[in-house]
């Protein structure tokens, strides 16, 4: 979430940052000084009042060692007023400062100065494009149609085992999930990332932390039993293990990757831009995570861009690169690139990535600090990135590999499925 101190000073400019966004933040802000303003306010008076209470108490103490004990009772009286003054000041507070988070929540980061202008993905700025576009025989098919020819994904059984959106895979087609995961991972620890195994399942904080409470509490599967989350991406428990704290300079930055399955309730429409693999409820990713020094951190965001095109050049698959507009941008997000593959078959752009940088957004929502060489404690940048969500890759090497003899693995997964053709 956005800093009281930086919205005061720089109130204007965010009203104008956030009008990328269609979001009309006049009114808002004015709020969150105004409540900021009371509770410092508030604090102050609270802070008097004990004062005061502990130097009557010390008072105390001496008027009764000296004898006074009438001086003494009348100082223990008012002692016991500022008391209860001190505990209705302390709701006052707490409730003040409850209601400064809870519209803080509300408010969309600051896009950064490159994000342009825009409301929908139609509005989003292409900003790089690489490979050939290969040209398929007649009869070419959509990877929905090629997985039911070949029998490697089922998404019959997916509905009769759980509903649509689960799809089951089957024989090579597993084999293929398997070996883009460990491919992925492969490629991220080699670049330096760490790898984690996290749990499938978050709590309340942790989707607060990372931000996908309260904006995105409708597409996420609520464990209402034990209040559990299921996660929607690796970014979130990954991120939430710095939840809460204080690293130290020479830490950063801290490079983290995993895979997870995934779950998103968004029900989407129909047609064939959502069949198959296009749109699921459940689907594997592997994730990286970023935490740096705000001063890196734009130039970590262009390494992890660098790093998702090496895995889509190795995987020869046409991509292109989109800058989001303000519309388009994630609420937590100050600047995020889309990679699309390109399907033949289909004919249209599959999203297979987002980078996100999310400047210190995330950060002051998880507490998480780093302590400077000067000794002082400042938030640190969070980024993340997806590399990568299989499904639309998959699609794509299954539509753009397809040839009259079948599918051809990518030179580079064979060692990692044990087999080159799916036929």
């Amino acid at each position: 979430m956005l800093v009281v101190s930086q919205i005061i000073a720089n109130k204007e400019e965010y009203i104008k940052a956030l009008a990328k966004r269609n979001f009309d933040a006049v009114s808002v802000l004015d709020k969150v000084i105004a409540l900021d303003e009371d509770r410092r306010g508030t604090q102050a008076k609270l802070d008097n009042i004990l004062a005061d209470s502990n130097k009557f108490s010390k008072e105390i103490g001496m008027l009764f060692k000296n004898g006074e004990q009438q001086k003494a009772n009348l100082l223990k009286e008012k002692t016991a007023q500022l008391k209860e003054s001190s505990k209705e000041l302390s709701v006052t507070l707490t409730n003040l400062q409850n209601e400064l988070t809870d519209l803080l929540y509300t408010i969309p980061n600051i896009p950064h100065a490159s994000v342009p202008n825009g409301l929908t993905d139609e509005d989003n700025e292409e900003v790089y494009k690489e490979g050939d576009i290969p040209k398929l025989d007649d009869g070419a098919l959509p990877h929905w149609e090629l997985a039911k020819k070949y029998d490697i994904i089922d998404f019959e059984l997916g509905v009769k085992i759980t509903g649509a959106g689960f799809p089951v895979f089957k024989g090579k087609g597993a084999r293929l999930q398997r070996a883009l995961i460990s491919y992925f991972l492969d490629k991220n620890t080699a670049a330096g990332y760490k790898e984690f195994q996290v749990p499938h399942l978050v709590n309340e904080a942790s989707g607060y932390g990372t931000g996908q409470l309260p904006d995105k509490e409708g597409q996420m599967y609520h464990v209402t039993g034990d209040d559990l989350y299921l996660i929607p991406t690796a970014e979130v428990p990954v991120t939430n293990m710095f939840r809460d704290e204080l690293v130290t300079e020479n830490e950063l930055p801290i490079c983290c990757t995993g895979y997870t399955p995934c779950f998103r309730r968004e029900a989407g429409s129909y047609g064939a831009h959502v069949r198959g693999l296009n749109r699921l409820h459940q689907f594997d990713k592997v994730e990286i995570v970023r935490i740096e020094k705000p001063e890196n951190s734009y130039k970590a965001l262009d390494g992890m861009v660098d790093h998702v095109k090496e895995i889509l050049r190795e995987l020869k698959l046409p991509y292109r690169i989109l800058r989001l507009c303000g519309g388009d941008t994630g609420f937590t997000s100050a600047l995020t690139y889309d990679f699309e593959v390109f399907s033949t078959a289909q004919d249209r752009w599959l999203e297979i990535s987002s980078v996100s940088n999310f400047e210190s957004y995330q950060a002051n929502r998880l507490k998480l600090r780093f302590k400077d060489t000067n000794g002082k404690n400042q938030l640190v940048h969070t980024l993340n990135g997806s590399s990568l969500a299989l499904p639309r890759v998959l699609a794509g090497i299954l539509e753009n590999y397809q040839t009259p003899k079948g599918i051809k693995i990518p030179d580079v997964l064979v060692p990692y499925c044990g087999f080159e053709w799916i036929d």
